[in-house]
């Protein structure tokens, strides 16, 4: 198939999902046989695309996913001792609707206890993992935020809903700069990593991908509430503070983001496409909810374009995103740097197709 840069942001979004479909069986995507964020992001992609095309041409994919690892009386394969296993979650809600089956409010059920085992902070922050003790990421943000207001807003947890309140507060309140408007990938209230500042306990680097979850996270949580909810103004403005500071370090060039995001003069630094993607998708995010004003706008769409020009196809035609940053912990800036990149890494995929769907709206459309 060829593909051109004028096609809409819908078709390319469809492109990157069939070009994995083409590739992997939902039992195969990478890591094979994990209840995993990994697949979780992608997926998630997928049905935001579903949704919005209206259409169900991916249900049988995703469900084949879940099915793999959910047996029918909603027993569920997960680690339990960490964030990152809440987030594909985020798929069951859905699949109770469309198929009515209890197995899946049932696994939702196992994830959402998990949370009442996890570690805390002196202050109720949720620690990342256990292998980091004290430690709160702005990853996990995402990983259990979006999870737990959808679980609220289907089953009536009410507690959940102050508690994904709290831990955004406790972010912004210990990683958060005021120079900058960005916030840290980690803190560590025990001070003990080698990464943690002496006196603030924060990673010293801005690292795009953890900022993008925060975006994320933040700009999903205001679909999840209502607009008289309390603590919502309180996101509204944390996020607009939050997309004028990122659309201060965009690339003027590439319209990409940096892996470290506030050092692009830099020479070893280069430019990220999976957090672009989720820049893209927070900005385009914050005007539709009415949080920022249309003149962001262009920020988004001129990240959208440069995330096109990045794409490459292989030998079969199918469309490759390069320039994605691996999994990454907190560290240094040489640590973020020094990553390998991979293509078509279900990070980066996952949050291209959000950035496609999110972005139809205003491409063409620009102030």
């Amino acid at each position: 198939m060829t593909y051109r840069i004028e096609q809409s942001p819908m078709a390319w979004a469809r492109a990157a999902c069939d070009a994995i479909i083409s590739q992997y069986t939902p039992e195969n995507l990478p890591p094979a046989g994990r209840w995993h964020y990994h697949q979780g992001v992608f997926l998630c992609g997928m049905e935001m695309l579903s949704e919005a095309e209206r259409e169900t041409s991916y249900d049988a994919y995703i469900q084949a996913y879940v099915d793999l690892l959910i047996d029918s009386h909603g027993n569920l394969l997960f680690a339990r001792d960490e964030l990152d296993a809440v987030q594909a979650g985020l798929l069951l809600f859905g699949l109770e609707k469309r198929t009515g089956q209890s197995k899946y409010r049932v696994a939702a059920e196992k994830l959402r206890s998990l949370l009442n085992t996890l570690n805390l902070t002196s202050e109720g922050g949720y620690w990342h993992k256990d292998k980091y003790a004290y430690q709160m990421w702005l990853d996990g943000l995402y990983m259990a935020g979006v999870f737990s207001l959808k679980y609220t807003n289907a089953y009536g947890d009410l507690a959940l809903r102050e508690n994904v309140l709290h831990q955004e507060r406790l972010m912004r309140k210990y990683m958060k700069d005021e120079r900058t408007g960005l916030l840290y990938h980690a803190w560590d209230e025990s001070r003990q990593m080698p990464w943690a500042n002496p006196e603030t306990g924060c990673s010293p680097e801005f690292w795009g991908r953890s900022l993008g979850w925060y975006g994320l996270a933040v700009a999903q949580f205001l679909d999840e509430l209502a607009v008289d909810a309390p603590g919502r103004d309180e996101l509204v403005n944390a996020l607009r503070d939050f997309v004028h500071a990122l659309i201060r370090y965009q690339d003027a060039d590439s319209g990409l983001w940096y892996q470290v995001v506030d050092k692009g003069h830099l020479p070893d630094n280069w430019l990220e496409t999976s957090c672009t993607s989720l820049f893209v998708y927070t900005i385009a995010k914050a005007v539709k909810h009415g949080v920022v004003g249309r003149e962001c706008i262009d920020a988004a769409v001129k990240g959208y374009r440069g995330l096109i020009d990045t794409l490459q196809f292989d030998e079969q035609g199918r469309v490759v995103l390069p320039g994605i940053c691996i999994g990454t912990s907190a560290g240094d800036y040489e640590n973020y740097v020094t990553r390998p990149t991979s293509q078509n890494d279900l990070h980066g995929v996952g949050a291209f197709v959000m950035a496609c769907v999110e972005i139809q709206a205003f491409v063409g459309n620009e102030t």
